[in-house]
């Protein structure tokens, strides 16, 4: 008897491209490789793990004590959060960032096209995640591996009444020293500063990491540059249908504090997450779909 990864692989799979795959955990996974970019995303949280432009070295950062098992989530990569962002507000026992990222999705459809391979998957509302949380839903996320990685999360609200929900595609990025990286794109842009008691500030000049950093930007539409001297490149994240940008890296204690996260893990990595959190909520009338899209770039210094 076929196992369940074989049938995936018989059904989706495309000779020399495209192999669904025992990854990490024998958890399944689909594996791209074309000639102009590798790249692995998982159905256990319609997560995108790697993404490799050709002549490039890996672009996005996973902990060697990451979980890989049902029910937990991956420190890395990127974590699809939904419906809630950071602790639930009203129940503080509930998954951080929503359930979504915590189960396995549904692998819908591959296709190969000019732009590189395209991920389809799914995931919907059942009578477990009735428990946590009241939406109907299909929540999509569509994943483009080629030169550029390009991750569509499409939300249709199948039920009879508008809703209102939070998402993140929080995106951790590879870096060479984190200290010595700077982030342009969000000059004169307020921000919630988590590690000041929440206080609005505006930024001043680019982004620069010292320490613990936890920061809501609002109102920001725009395109991120993650600017990495000794890697000589620049990693371009743009975005449509989002009105907040997180930026992350925990530092020396809260990297401590993690049992996921390695104690010396930290200079390599920063977070820049594409999202819509808090205030800015998406609301979704009954019937309809809206999208969230993050478009990945790489450009050498």
């Amino acid at each position: 008897m076929m196992s369940t990864i074989e049938m995936l692989n018989t059904k989706f799979g495309i000779a020399g491209v495209v192999q669904v795959v025992a990854g990490l955990g024998g958890l399944a996974a689909v594996r791209v490789e074309t000639g102009e970019a590798q790249g692995l995303v998982y159905l256990h949280g319609g997560h995108v793990a790697e993404w490799r432009p050709k002549g490039q070295d890996e672009v996005l950062w996973v902990s060697q004590k990451s979980y890989w098992a049902d029910g937990k989530p991956v420190r890395g990569g990127v974590p699809v959060c939904f419906p809630w962002f950071g602790p639930k507000a009203d129940d503080k026992a509930a998954p951080g960032h929503g359930f979504v990222r915590l189960m396995p999705w549904t692998l819908e459809a591959v296709t190969q096209e000019d732009e590189g391979v395209t991920v389809v998957l799914s995931t919907k509302s059942d009578d477990q995640t009735r428990k946590q949380w009241p939406g109907e839903y299909v929540l999509r996320h569509r994943v483009t591996i080629g030169r550029e990685l390009v991750m569509s999360l499409e939300l249709t609200n199948t039920g009879r009444e508008a809703m209102a929900y939070q998402e993140a595609l929080h995106t951790y990025f590879t870096v060479a020293d984190v200290k010595r990286v700077k982030l342009t794109g969000l000059e004169g842009v307020k921000y919630v500063d988590k590690m000041d008691g929440s206080k609005v500030k505006t930024q001043e000049g680019a982004v620069t990491i010292t320490a613990e950093t936890d920061r809501v930007y609002v109102g920001t539409t725009g395109t991120v540059t993650i600017e990495d001297p000794d890697k000589m490149r620049r990693i371009v994240v743009a975005k449509e249908g989002s009105t907040n940008t997180v930026v992350w890296n925990p530092w020396v204690a809260k990297s401590k504090a993690m049992a996921d996260f390695g104690d010396e893990e930290w200079p390599g990595m920063i977070c820049v997450e594409t999202c819509n959190v808090g205030a800015d909520a998406v609301k979704v009338a009954a019937g309809e779909t809206v999208k969230m899209v993050q478009r990945v770039g790489v450009v050498r210094m």
